[in-house]
């Protein structure tokens, strides 16, 4: 099994936006170090705590400070921009960087309706362009614009030896139906969907066409995940996370991911059962535990990869979570078959 991490850059309760960006980066290295096959890093607008709104600026900084793991967004919000710019960026980025680009593409706001109408005009109607989008900007990575296309003229250079791998984000049977018309790679955001993903990616690989010669259905699914030495400890490091959660859906939160010590203190006025609803499609436990579960999805889901999402108050204690659960999965699995 592959493992990869995906990094929202939390601001913690006693950070400033440019030290959780640094730590994205430590994150980043940290990843590389225990064998994670990629990281992407999300694109987020005025949101309070989380700190990246620009994943293209985060990736010059954290390629220059990474030598191998691949890195990419996720994802770029293509219906707040032009193909051609996001072709250019990544393009880019992939002559700074050969063979570790990927471009995640999504189609979410990233943001508050505000947020949308500060950045894009006619975000919906964007939307609804969605397909005609990811297809110029396939046109403008792949250097094939059709001669009949308005802008078969131009070219979205500097044109990479290896263009930027695109991949097609999302958390529904529709975006599962894009990529598979597309011939895109496909990340499923279980972590944020309610949804039947096995269902959604089964329908992905059966209507899967490929835009290459040899080109085969590939599949991410992204789940929350956090690690500890122990049961106990785990489910202490988490709290940080679920009362996060719950401050943002009553609109709090303001502060960033609070303390373990700050999140006992809240849950002290608030009915601790308002967690399980976002506990419930988070993995929480010992190495052991957290190993099973994410196999167990991995087989429920034919996933080809597993992408890892963990938000904690301490940096100490997000790399100690992907530690272990490197050792366990990806280390251990390499004893055993030696």
């Amino acid at each position: 099994m592959r493992l990869s991490i995906l990094d929202q850059a939390p601001i913690s309760s006693n950070q400033s936006a440019g030290e959780a960006l640094v730590e994205s980066m430590k994150l980043a290295q940290a990843g590389e170090n225990l064998g994670y096959t990629r990281f992407w890093i999300a694109e987020h607008h005025d949101l309070p705590g989380l700190a990246c709104s620009a994943p293209e600026v985060m990736l010059g900084y954290i390629g220059a400070n990474t030598s191998k793991i691949r890195i990419g967004s996720g994802a770029v919000l293509l219906p707040h921009y032009k193909p051609y710019k996001v072709a250019e960026v990544y393009n880019m980025l992939a002559v700074l960087f050969p063979n570790r680009v990927d471009v995640g593409i999504g189609r979410a706001p990233g943001g508050s309706a505000e947020v949308t109408n500060a950045l894009s005009d006619n975000f919906l109607q964007q939307v609804w362009n969605m397909p005609n989008s990811v297809q110029d900007l396939l046109h403008f990575i792949d250097n094939t614009v059709p001669p009949e296309h308005p802008h078969a003229k131009v070219t979205a250079a500097p044109v990479p030896t290896l263009p930027p791998t695109p991949w097609l984000l999302g958390t529904s049977k529709k975006s599962a139906i894009l990529a598979a018309e597309k011939g895109l790679a496909y990340a499923f955001g279980q972590f944020m969907s309610d949804q039947d993903g096995a269902a959604i990616i089964e329908q992905y690989r059966n209507h899967f066409q490929p835009r290459k010669q040899n080109e085969v259905p590939q599949v991410i699914v992204t789940v929350t995940a956090i690690c500890a030495e122990t049961t106990e400890k785990a489910e202490d490091v988490a709290l940080s996370s679920l009362v996060w959660g719950l401050q943002r859906k009553k609109g709090e939160g303001q502060k960033g991911v609070p303390s373990i010590q700050e999140a006992k203190d809240y849950l002290q006025n608030e009915d601790k059962t308002l967690l399980e609803g976002i506990r419930e499609s988070m993995i929480i436990g010992n190495p052991q535990q957290v190993k099973k579960r994410v196999e167990n999805l991995q087989v429920r889901y034919n996933a080809d990869e597993m992408m890892i999402v963990t938000i904690t108050h301490s940096p100490e204690d997000k790399i100690k979570s992907y530690k272990l659960i490197a050792e366990e999965i990806l280390h251990n699995s390499k004893e055993q078959v030696s």
